[in-house]
């Protein structure tokens, strides 16, 4: 049985930059062009990339707020390798993977303004859950039935703690995959839950030969 069981959705790769395609094209078409980029960390750092690729802005600056660990949210963020940057005057977009309770844009946005304050500041992100207390300026889509978003960036982390969850355990990539599915509605192509499982310790890692006996 599982003691959490939330349900779950994975966006591949290909989506994602489908996603911050979207994303980059909706900033573009608004006027908006940004001198900075801030990308928030960790989930933020691939999304920041992406966009400072599709709008053609070589100014892209991060910092980190620890608030998730796998799928556990701690009450409060907290700002870990702060800004180095000075945005004062700057018409700067913070970006992030995600809005889900708000509470990550209500640091991030107060640290930014720290930091300047910039001449405009704009925020976007990815995915939008409509639960989130926050609304950003820009989102890729909107999710408006609560379930946890699991990015290919975070896989092993979050199917570690997936797996903490689950009483009691499964064993093997078959037994795994049907758990995932059946608790939380979650299927994960099966060479990333490979690799994730032997990185987990779950599974040898792909290619790999057990030796006999063990």
């Amino acid at each position: 049985m599982n003691k959490n069981p939330i349900p779950c959705q994975y966006v591949g790769w290909v989506r994602i930059q489908n996603l911050c395609h979207s994303l980059a094209r909706q900033i573009r078409h608004s006027g908006f062009e940004p001198d900075a980029l801030v990308a928030v960390g960790r989930g933020g750092y691939p999304a920041g990339r992406l966009l400072s690729d599709f709008l053609g802005i070589l100014d892209l600056a991060e910092f980190k707020i620890e608030r998730y660990h796998g799928i556990h949210r701690a009450p409060e963020g907290v700002v870990r390798y702060p800004l180095t940057v000075d945005l004062k005057g700057k018409r700067v977009l913070l970006v992030d993977d995600i809005s889900d309770s708000g509470g990550t844009f209500d640091v991030a946005i107060k640290h930014v303004m720290e930091h300047g304050p910039p001449a405009e500041l704009r925020t976007a992100v990815i995915h939008h859950k409509t639960s989130s207390s926050y609304v950003p300026d820009y989102y890729a889509a909107k999710i408006a039935k609560w379930r946890w978003i699991l990015y290919p960036w975070a896989i092993t982390e979050d199917l570690g703690a997936l797996l903490q969850e689950m009483e009691p355990r499964p064993k093997g990539e078959a037994e795994i995959a049907e758990r995932l599915w059946r608790d939380h509605g979650l299927r994960l192509p099966r060479a990333s839950l490979r690799q994730a499982l032997g990185m987990l310790g779950e599974l040898p890692f792909p290619g790999e030969q057990t030796t006999a006996g063990e």
